[in-house]
């Protein structure tokens, strides 16, 4: 059948692109859809777990009063059972989703009473999991217009205090702080460093400054945002601020690798015109992929252009991440060109060495933060859900210390005397190099 189909297509859809979840109290605004699924959220429940889901301003687009109207509501699914669903459906053992066993009912629209315009619930779960929240339209061509409130929580400790984190990601508001006071003294350090060394400074060493301070700030901004969340179920503002800074820090993070492997200020004071361009690509980009993120945390899976925006981000993402490697190759390359025609072998390997090591490792942190973390998402249990977060940070960590040690100020003697031995032994080493591929 077309709508066992259209169920199956977009269930696995959401099975696929469903990450979220942080549940705060969502709003959601649905109007004149006629989806047979729309996500509205995903928690980790303990054995405590409550959902609030009022709605309000519901109207049909059909009011037929022989509507079968249990065929239209929300439920609580767990990912497991999101497969099972899916064949039932494709095996037309079903015909809608809420007719699955495998569902838990939150509400549906046949108990609507009075004026049939809104409704208030809540429901209680006990048994401890991942639970995405759903509403099933199986009524064909029949288009609904809602006002949606949800809250999902667990009641902790003996007085029953709500948490509104998702089990799993409860610590993260001490992780979060944890790594921004890590990143505040990295900043103290910094700047001793650069006061103790001020004769041989340049001006990327302060922009490296300025990212350290930006990145503590992010994560401040990000403890906090969670902290308000746990305890309220929202930022109270602190979600604006986070923004702001995770925008900052994205767009200059990016440079300073742009910057770095350019080589601007440490070895040359100017931008050749294409790592220009390349800055000119990476920073647009950067403002796009964080619309992107606001969009993607602030709707919520509802919106009908969630997955576009979640696509349309991870697309910015890599072509960003591409895109910083190439000043970095140009580098490499010129300094290979240079070590055979300015006769200063011994100084160019040296520098070469520096650049290969750093692209590296630039190489295998975007593939660590991109790919290993979201896997580590995937496979790990909801329960330990932080520690992909902490894996994440402590790969950005390693990043900014391999960065900051690598490229401190250093004194350089200009008249270090390198002879012809070690001049010779350094020109062989070169020709090596030529063997590596980037």
């Amino acid at each position: 059948m077309d709508l066992s189909r259209r169920f199956s297509s977009v269930l696995l859809l959401l099975f696929v692109s469903i990450t979220i979840a942080s549940a705060e109290i969502r709003k959601s605004e649905i109007r004149s859809d006629d989806r047979p699924i729309i996500p509205l959220d995903e928690f980790g429940f303990t054995h405590t777990g409550r959902l609030e889901l009022d709605a309000s301003k519901i109207s049909l687009s059909n009011n037929n009063p022989d509507l079968d109207l249990s065929k239209v509501g929300f439920f609580l699914c767990t990912r497991d059972a999101w497969v099972h669903v899916i064949q039932q459906l494709e095996e037309e053992e079903i015909t809608c989703a809420l007719q699955s066993d495998l569902v838990k009912h939150v509400f549906t629209f046949n108990n609507l009473k009075g004026d049939k315009s809104s409704f208030s619930t809540v429901f209680t779960e006990n048994d401890a999991d991942q639970y995405s929240l759903v509403f099933a339209n199986c009524l064909q061509q029949v288009k609904i217009s809602m006002d949606v409130r949800s809250a999902m929580y667990n009641l902790e400790g003996k007085k029953g205090g709500r948490d509104y984190l998702s089990a799993g990601r409860t610590v993260l508001p001490k992780v979060y702080f944890f790594f921004s006071v890590i990143y505040f003294s990295l900043a103290a350090t910094w700047i001793y460093v650069l006061y103790k060394k001020r004769l041989t400074v340049f001006a990327i060493h302060f922009f490296m400054l300025g990212v350290v301070v930006l990145k503590a700030l992010n994560l401040l901004c990000e403890a906090e945002d969670k902290s308000y969340i746990k305890k309220t179920g929202t930022a109270h503002g602190w979600d604006v601020l986070f923004y702001i800074f995770n925008f900052l820090k994205g767009i200059t993070l990016f440079t300073l690798i742009v910057l770095i492997g350019t080589g601007w200020s440490f070895l040359k004071p100017y931008l050749q015109d294409k790592e220009k361009k390349v800055l000119m690509i990476v920073i647009p980009l950067q403002v796009v992929a964080n619309f992107a993120q606001v969009v993607i945390d602030e709707t919520g899976p509802y919106g009908q252009d969630w997955v576009t925006w979640k696509q349309i981000f991870l697309l910015v993402d890599v072509v960003c991440c591409c895109a910083v490697l190439f000043p970095i190759v140009w580098s490499i390359k010129n300094l290979r060109e240079a070590a055979k025609t300015d006769g200063k072998a011994a100084v160019n390997l040296v520098k070469l060495t520096l650049f290969r090591h750093y692209y590296i490792v630039v190489i295998c942190y975007i593939y660590f933060t991109r790919v290993v973390v979201y896997a580590l998402e995937t496979i790990t249990s909801y329960k330990y859900m932080w520690t992909s977060v902490v894996a994440s940070e402590l790969a950005t960590l390693a990043f900014y210390l391999f960065t900051g040690y690598k490229f401190r100020p250093e004194v350089h003697n200009p008249y270090f005397v390198v002879d012809d031995e070690e001049e010779e032994a350094a020109a062989e080493a070169l020709k090596l190099e030529d063997e590596f591929e980037l």
